[in-house]
């Protein structure tokens, strides 16, 4: 097993002991920290009490009050509380306050105020009308007269604080100022009344005096200044509200609503009459939950149900439409819902408040609901603006038309609206957020959405049974993911240990933007779950969506599995793939089945009706190990300092092209290969790229460069949820791209050699065939308008829409022979049709002439030459036709669903065809990194050896650039001679740098990619396990010395004779004796145990 040891620990320890007695003895000598040179970090102010025997003397500014409580466990060895949190003991180091006395002679209080006071007691201090106070309240100084007291109470934290009488008397003493609008005398009887009262108010000690004018406004900007000093109420995230209208009765966002019943009825007892007549609409009312607005009073609850007497039918306070997004709330009450109305999509009650701070738009009250609203063109954007933040967002259209619901039966009510999608992080697809800016080329289109990283959905599961050490946290986990957008669908089960590394390095592999979780985990998942949301930033944080537990019970699962997959399960194929789909592990079928059912929600569920591409992340050895741990400290997938891509080994190998050949790239860096065939075929294909001379690579790639995201695309025809633009825009591309690669055929099959290359680009024609079909049938200027009644070219297919086309040709043609009638009316043999304003078939005449108009016909509309008139018959007809052509709308949207259908059958085959380009586009990328200077081709062996002849490590070797050399290093690691190598140096002299170099020159050479060096022969791998850095962890309540034996007892389980192991430093968490004695140990194991 070839190793690599870092011992600079063995000094870490002694160091640390030396520092700590330096800085003791120069705190004790009145020696500064910073004087002792620039090779001692001055530590913290508690430290240094702690650590020396007599406190040092404390600063002028700083004020120490010391625990009275007893020592526990959270304290330090002298007793003083470490600041890990808000605690009533410890040291606390706060700005002293001076002792300055006020007017009246009386000292100040001294001791430490709040944040919030002492702000305001500086703004007090700087008011030129107020005598300076070091108290912003009177009556502090009473509470705490002697500030050296143990005893000191804290000060009062009202706001805005009291003055006390004397302060008050001064204000403005000398200016006169208008008081309230009253009469002379009540003027004079009201001075007179204030004077009593304040002279019984300081006879009595209660200070209330008169404010003056100026007290006012000074107290009206300190209420000002405590809005903005609040944390929880910035100005920008403040929603702009209008105060309520009382004449409306507002139900409580956040009130129980068994109380208002109770109230409600409780008024109507002496109402028999009127309760008796209460309809059953307004019974369902008093259950709503709370949508309203925050606004509520007893008016309000008294204006729903009328206490008097009468005979009148009591009204609803709803208006229809909030009566219609109450029903549909109650239906989704986890989402925020986008409710069409005309030209605008409305937000109502707590969706409004949420839409207006993250959307930053305005929020007002309407009715009884807070609104807010966007255009129907923007609502793409702010869904996803929504969605990435983490909201699941339902979209709620009109599912009616106004000249159908004219001759139905409902003409007199609302529109009828239903939701018709839902969006969340994982299952963003769908034509209202995904437009595309222009589709006049399908080869160089612009597209709004251009993310190319993963959106795994994934499920968790666990089951206690047959686990031994249950006590130990052990347990078995299933776990399935689904990518809706690509159609990928992964599974996987295991046993983990209490540290959950296995659940955590599939978390970190996959990615997923969402977690549908059971309600109830175990503590060590929960606490890794938190750790995993808790991660990143706000619109990166993993979205988590609770399922209750009963749809994880096995025998729920497998019957809901059954029901799935056999109504499918007709043909011999279907039925072992069912077959296997049932023998899946208990944990896997119970996260299918929550998978299933979460899934159907969003009407994307068919993306798991083919079990035989469902993939098992670790079944058969066929890729290398690299769990959570090194795939952090190698720094594989992102960079340790801001989690991005930059600095990161994918960020030196990607330069791909196309966004699904980023996602490739992505799978082969996480998952190196381990069968030597498979990587000498890749490493032939960017050999041939690199030394290649020919033209057909460097039209290959041309193609690669213009192509959008037709992976996604795809994706969306198969879910049935993309538009018309969407869906001309792929079906072109991938026609152009089969003409392309067809006229490439015959100089691929005479210059290219590599087997890979030839099998995939050849393959690629073929597979795209279907596409020319349906591209014939659709018509280029309908698709791309987005007219679904003149979209398809050939209606021989569609008889229902020829049929609708019929029937409205034969109306036009009815209108156009009245138009003879109408001339011999008004005997006028030139008059004509004209149509302003959308309406047709309008007779125009001067306003002179109207009286030769028959008294039947109908004015449309005038000016002040001409009037537009309808006939009867055109009136009837027009309506007849109106009607017609909304049908047709309907009839269109009916067929190109089964068109959808039709195309979905070719489906797999076009994804195959996607994939060959992916692993195309990754070859020349990996050609790409090796055209970098001093790469070359490893040679890959079965027998354990790594000898690597003056590598370099390939991020930094990047980051470097050309003005600083990266200095090479070799390696020399053979499973017959030497076998460990302990790399030892002074601080920051490339020790850890080397080990990671050799970790990912093996990671590049397995993934089938040129190494930065000379030469290198790479034995094949089957885990690379890494033990580095010195750190605590936080979230799982865990030291740093615990992290070390914790993450080194994973590798001693996990490691075989074949993997790579590095450990950095281990031993450091501790003494140096025992950090000694660890790692001589654990070295010991590792030579002696795993020689075979």
């Amino acid at each position: 097993m070839p190793m690599f040891w870092d011992t600079a620990a063995m000094q870490f320890s002694v160091r640390t002991m030396t520092a700590a007695a330096n800085t003791s003895q120069a705190h004790q000598t009145g020696i500064s920290p910073s004087e002792l040179g620039a090779k001692l970090q001055p530590p913290r102010l508690l430290d240094l009490i702690c650590a020396a025997e007599t406190p040092p003397p404390i600063p002028a500014h700083c004020r120490v009050v010391t625990c009275s409580r007893p020592q526990t466990p959270g304290t330090c060895g002298r007793g003083l509380a470490l600041p890990a949190g808000p605690c009533t003991g410890g040291v606390t180091l706060r700005p002293a306050m001076s002792s300055r006395k006020l007017a009246s002679g009386r000292a100040a209080a001294s001791g430490p105020a709040p944040a919030g006071q002492a702000v305001l007691s500086r703004f007090f201090q700087s008011t030129g009308s107020l005598n300076s106070t070091s108290c912003p309240t009177g009556a502090a100084e009473k509470a705490n007269p002697d500030p050296d007291s143990d005893s000191a109470a804290p000060l009062a934290s009202t706001f805005p604080p009291q003055l006390p009488p004397h302060v008050v008397a001064e204000i403005g003493s000398n200016k006169k100022r208008p008081l309230e609008s009253d009469g002379p005398v009540q003027k004079k009887a009201k001075k007179v009344q204030e004077k009593e009262g304040r002279s019984d108010s300081i006879m009595s000690g209660n200070s209330e005096p008169k404010k003056s004018l100026r007290t006012k406004s000074v107290l009206k900007s300190l209420e000002k200044l405590k809005e903005f000093c609040c944390d929880s109420a910035l100005p920008q995230k403040r929603v702009q509200t209008e105060p309520p209208q009382k004449r409306f009765a507002v139900l409580p966002k956040c009130t129980d609503f068994d109380d208002i019943n109770h109230l409600r009825a409780k008024k109507a007892v002496s109402c028999e009459d009127s309760k008796s007549r209460i309809s059953q609409k307004d019974k369902a009312l008093s259950d709503l939950s709370p949508f309203g607005s925050s606004h509520t009073g007893n008016d309000n609850l008294q204006k729903t149900s009328d206490p008097k007497p009468s005979n009148k039918r009591t009204k609803s306070i709803y208006t229809p439409l909030e009566l219609q997004y109450i029903e549909l709330k109650q239906q989704q009450k986890d989402a925020i819902l986008c409710v069409e109305c005309g030209y605008k999509y409305r937000f109502f009650g707590e969706d409004a408040e949420i839409a207006a701070r993250e959307l930053n738009i305005y929020c007002h009250l309407d009715h009884n609901f807070m609104t807010a609203s966007i255009p129907t063109h923007r609502l793409f954007v702010h869904v996803r603006r929504l969605v990435a933040k983490g909201y699941k967002v339902g979209v709620v259209k009109q599912t009616e038309t106004a000249a159908l619901k004219a001759v139905g039966d409902n003409r007199s009510s609302l529109f009828s609206r239903k939701l018709t999608a839902l969006y969340t992080k994982s299952t963003l697809i769908g034509e209202d957020v995904n437009p595309l800016v222009k589709v006049d080329d399908a080869v160089n289109v612009d597209e709004i959405i251009t993310d190319s990283s993963t959106s795994f959905l994934l499920c968790i599961c666990e089951i206690k049974e047959n686990i031994k050490d249950k006590k130990k946290g052990n347990i078995f986990i299933g776990i399935v993911g689904v990518q809706p957008a690509t159609g990928e669908v992964v599974f996987d089960s295991f046993q983990d240990s209490a540290s959950r590394l296995e659940l955590e390095t599939r978390i970190l592999c996959l990615q997923p933007v969402e977690l549908l979780l059971p309600s109830h985990l175990s503590e060590q998942t929960e606490a890794l779950i938190h750790r995993a949301t808790a991660a990143s930033v706000r619109d990166d944080r993993i979205r988590v969506e609770r399922m209750d537990n009963v749809y994880f019970e096995y025998s729920h699962a497998f019957q809901a599995v059954t029901e799935f997959y056999a109504k499918d399960a007709v043909d011999t194929q279907a039925s072992q793939s069912f077959s296997g789909i049932i023998n899946l592990e208990k944990p896997v079928i119970c996260s299918l089945a929550a998978i299933i059912r979460y899934l159907k929600e969003f009407n994307l569920e068919k993306v798991l009706s083919q079990p035989k591409n469902f993939k098992q992340l670790s079944g058969e050895m066929e890729f290398m190990t690299i769990n959570g741990t090194t795939l952090r400290n190698l720094e594989i997938l992102q960079n340790q300092t801001d989690m991005k891509t930059k600095g990161s080994l994918l960020w030196v190998l990607d330069h791909t092209k196309t966004s699904f050949g980023r996602r490739k790239l992505k799978k082969w860096v996480t998952q190196p290969l381990l069968k030597l065939r498979e990587i000498n075929a890749r490493l032939d294909a960017v050999s041939e790229v690199l030394h290649s001379e020919s033209s057909v690579f460097s039209q290959i790639e041309n193609h690669l460069r213009k192509l959008p995201d037709i992976e996604r695309g795809l994706c969306s025809i198969y879910h049935k949820k993309c538009s018309t633009q969407e869906f001309f825009l792929i079906v072109k591309t991938l026609y152009h791209l089969k003409s392309e690669f067809q006229a490439l055929i015959p100089a691929v099959n005479s210059h290219v050699r590599s087997d890979l290359l030839q099998t995939f680009i050849l393959e690629i024609p073929e597979l795209l065939s279907p596409v020319e079909h349906y591209l014939r049938i659709l018509n280029e200027q309908a698709a791309k308008t987005g007219d679904k009644t003149e979209l398809f070219n050939d209606l021989t297919d569609f008889p229902l829409i020829k049929k609708r086309k019929d029937e409205i040709q034969e109306v036009t043609d009815k209108i156009q022979i009245h138009l003879q009638e109408i001339r011999k009316i008004l005997k006028n043999p030139s008059i004509q049709y004209v149509t302003v304003s959308g309406q047709e078939f309008m007779i125009e005449m001067k306003n002179s002439a109207v009286s030769c108009i028959p008294t039947d016909w109908v004015k449309v509309g005038s000016t002040k030459a001409v009037s537009r008139f309808h006939s009867p018959f055109i009136v009837e007809n027009y309506r007849h036709l109106n009607q017609l052509r909304e049908q047709l709308v309907l009839d269109c949207s009916t067929e190109w669903l089964d068109f959808l259908e039709n195309f979905s059958e070719h489906y797999h085959s076009l994804c195959k065809a996607v994939r060959h380009l992916a692993t195309v586009d990754c070859i020349f990328s990996l050609a790409k990194v090796a055209k970098q200077g001093h790469y070359c081709r490893p040679t890959l062996q079965e027998e354990r050896k790594i000898v690597i002849k003056n590598g370099r490590h390939p991020v930094i070797d990047v980051l470097l650039g050309e003005q600083d050399q990266y200095v090479p290093n070799s390696t020399n690691l053979s499973g017959d001679s030497e076998r460990v190598m302990i790399i030892t140096g002074p601080n920051m002299g490339g020790k850890s740098s080397y080990i990671k170099q050799v970790a990912l020159i093996t990671v590049m050479a397995q993934i089938g990619s040129y190494v930065p060096a000379e030469e290198a022969t790479i034995g094949i791998v089957d885990g690379i396990f890494t033990r580095m850095g010195a750190a605590d962890n936080i979230y799982k309540g865990q030291s740093t010395f615990m992290e070390e034996l914790t993450d080194t007892a994973e590798i001693i389980r996990q490691a075989t004779s074949q993997s790579l192991v590095i450990l950095d430093e281990l031993g450091r968490g501790t003494s140096t004796h025992d950090g000694i004695a660890i790692a001589y140990a654990t070295l010991e194991h590792f030579i002696r145990d795993f020689v075979n």
